[in-house]
């Protein structure tokens, strides 16, 4: 049996999408009850803070040993890909400004199993990203510690069970992400101010690494350039797009930015030009200290290390490794942040239980939906180690992107008189080129993680077919429309 249209009622259920409505400028309140406080440099703060900080303070230790001094060449190539894609994200977002990121764009544009798909995808990065995270966060506030007060944090609170060397819990990670949830009950609005006051704090301290290391800086460390060949370039680029989630995190405060159709676009690329000087610097900087061999390993309190080598003194390993605890704490923030502004999305548009969508009348926020994921990923944390966690996350950012960029030239072809506060450049080469990027490092990463994701996508779609489909908002009303 076909519809009118010569569809089935199985693929019109599975491909309906939601429509656009662009939200009044004038308008205090986002859809839901979320208040619009967020500004322009608040939002890119946003960015900043859930992308430098991942990459930077301790996935060097990762990504080095894969290619050596072309890690270099790796960043540059994760940097063109986010570029690229963060033209798409500013369009889309300038489009379809509410919350949810290239979940509330799927659903715009390519349907609404494609729409769960990819909120598979998003809820994967962002609960193993904030985990990571606070993982890596741990070892620098231990550093800290031992530094500032000789006092040794016990390795039983610091390291998971199943690490390489096993703990009993990792218990700093644990209270980061339970400050963090304090944090972001109160308001969007707390939240956002003490990200900036971190943000700047983060690049002063990396400003300060660059710097000194450059004092010590040796051009012989770059003869072996590339030890491992393209296969290593893209193999790391793989593993430091984890940090990259940061850009898409920006685009989930849809609901909560005031002119979300001009700030967004505008935030999401002084983000990306503040993330790439930085990443480079910083890595050009600490490859020239010491021999690429010599990163592996380095996963606590990694640049504090180097900075310990390279003066010969503790203190600055020691103010950086204070400014890593403050500035890792945004990444977390904004990360926890983002997840949650995807599941308020979905439970708005009855994908998932409405208890994901319920907001506070006092704070404004969504609390149980918060308390439900930070309980969620401070287990995470707590129980798995690092290095377990940064593949994952680089598939379900890559993916994406993807996403967004085909979202851009579907809209385009669809809708080619939606109001659009920023339109991408070259229109279709852009979007075309930040598929084929993001696919080529896609392709680098590891058959294990391959097999995770879609392991984990399979039980989204799962929850499509027996809940999602038949209490989906745009279910509800088509079956009101019928009666």
């Amino acid at each position: 049996m076909t519809t009118s249209h010569g569809r089935s009622p199985l693929r019109t259920e599975l491909f309906r999408r939601k429509p656009i409505r662009p939200p009044s400028e004038t308008s205090t309140t986002g859809s839901g009850g979320l208040a619009r406080t967020i500004g322009t440099w608040q939002l890119a703060a946003f960015g900043i803070g859930a992308t430098i900080g991942t990459g930077i303070f301790f996935v060097l230790s990762s990504a080095v040993p894969d290619a050596g001094p072309a890690v270099v060449l790796s960043f540059v190539l994760a940097g063109v890909a986010a570029g690229l894609s963060a033209l798409c994200y500013a369009e889309m977002a300038s489009a379809v400004p509410l919350s949810g990121s290239t979940y509330s764009y799927a659903y715009a544009t390519l349907g609404e199993v494609v729409a769960m798909g990819v909120a598979a995808c998003l809820l994967l990065e962002y609960a193993v990203s904030a985990a990571a995270v606070a993982v890596g966060w741990s070892g620098y506030l231990a550093a800290a510690i031992r530094a500032l007060t000789g006092v040794e944090l016990p390795h039983a609170i610091l390291a998971a069970p199943w690490d390489a060397d096993p703990g009993v819990i990792n218990l700093p990670a644990v209270v980061l992400v339970l400050l963090c949830m304090t944090l972001l009950i109160r308001g969007a609005s707390e939240s956002a101010r003490l990200n900036m006051i971190m943000v700047v704090i983060k690049l002063v301290v990396l400003a300060m690494f660059a710097v000194v290391c450059f004092t010590a800086f040796d051009i012989d460390r770059f003869a072996d350039f590339a030890p491992f060949g393209a296969t290593g370039v893209t193999s790391a680029a793989g593993v430091i797009f984890f940090s990259f989630i940061g850009l898409d995190a920006v685009s989930t405060a849809g609901d909560e930015v005031r002119d979300p159709q001009r700030t967004m676009p505008r935030a999401l690329l002084l983000a990306l030009v503040v993330v790439i000087v930085f990443y480079v610097l910083v890595t050009v900087a600490a490859l020239g200290t010491q021999p690429w061999q010599d990163f592996e390993g380095q996963s606590e309190a990694g640049l504090s290390t180097i900075l310990d080598h390279v003066t010969g003194a503790p203190v600055w390993g020691t103010v950086l490794a204070l400014g890593a605890v403050v500035s890792i704490f945004s990444v977390t923030l904004v990360v926890l942040y983002g997840q949650t502004r995807v599941l308020f999305a979905m439970g708005r548009d009855g994908m998932i239980p409405p208890l994901f969508a319920r907001v506070s009348d006092r704070t404004r926020t969504p609390v149980q939906n918060t308390v439900l994921v930070c309980l969620f990923v401070a287990v995470l944390a707590a129980l798995v180690p690092l290095d377990d966690l940064v593949d994952v996350v680089s598939i379900g950012t890559l993916t994406a992107f993807v996403v967004v960029s085909l979202g851009v030239l579907v809209l385009r072809h669809r809708e080619p008189d939606l109001p659009r506060g920023f339109v991408v450049p070259g229109h279709p080469v852009i979007p075309i080129l930040s598929i084929l990027v993001c696919g080529y490092i896609l392709i680098g990463l590891s058959a294990t993680t391959w097999l995770v994701f879609a392991a984990w996508v399979a039980v989204f779609l799962l929850v499509y077919v027996f809940y999602g489909r038949k209490h989906s908002v745009l279910a509800r009303t088509r079956n009101e429309e019928a009666s």
